[in-house]
């Protein structure tokens, strides 16, 4: 049966239908939040190797309006703080840049909230890394671009030294999951376990 039609018998007895995509017989929403932090495992390691401060989920209350920044790294020689938006997968792109633009403009104030003394702002989007992430951000162009005008190595390199300009940035990062959590390398062994039992029934049946 269609999904639609079996929303329309649902709203039709004043009912709401709720799906759940499983992969592997995992929760997507569960294996996203795995990979979300893990992504922020690696730019936390990233920052602190470049020496900054960093926090991770700093809520915020200002004003009118809260929320969190997945995480917020500052270089007090520089006074400068970085505002990074971190997603596992390239989401939508106007929304995703709304928010990150209203965070980013409360970032002095979120600094300060956090005890440290800054005067510029910085901002990156980081996404996980994969084909299928790099074609959608590629499929923006122009929107990422205006966006984030810094992109890949330069960003990483700004992080690296940072200098008194402020920058918006985009670039792609790998997740390190815990050892035995490679989903993809589990798949790629397959294949070729697959591939060598197919050669071998090939050699058997030409002998």
């Amino acid at each position: 049966m269609p999904l639609d039609t079996i929303e329309r018998v649902a709203t039709a007895l004043g009912a709401r239908l709720d799906a759940a995509l499983r992969w592997h017989g995992e929760a997507l929403d569960r294996l996203l939040d795995e990979d979300h932090a893990a992504l922020v495992d690696a730019l936390v390691s990233l920052y602190r190797a470049a020496g900054w401060e960093v926090a991770v989920e700093a809520s915020f209350a200002i004003g009118g309006e809260r929320g969190s920044v997945d995480v917020v790294a500052c270089r007090a020689d520089l006074r400068i703080v970085a505002i990074n938006e971190v997603k596992s997968v390239v989401p939508d792109a106007q929304a995703t840049i709304h928010v990150h633009d209203r965070k980013a403009r409360l970032g002095l104030a979120i600094a300060r909230q956090r005890g440290w003394d800054a005067d510029r702002v910085a901002r990156f989007l980081v996404v996980g890394d994969s084909r299928t992430s790099r074609r959608r951000v590629a499929a923006h162009g122009p929107l990422f671009g205006a966006a984030y005008p810094l992109r890949g190595r330069e960003a990483l390199g700004w992080i690296r030294a940072p200098s008194r300009d402020p920058m918006s940035g985009l670039f792609f990062l790998s997740p390190v999951h815990p050892a035995g959590h490679n989903r993809q390398g589990t798949g790629r062994q397959r294949v070729r376990v697959a591939r060598v039992r197919m050669e071998e029934r090939g050699r058997e049946r030409s002998e």
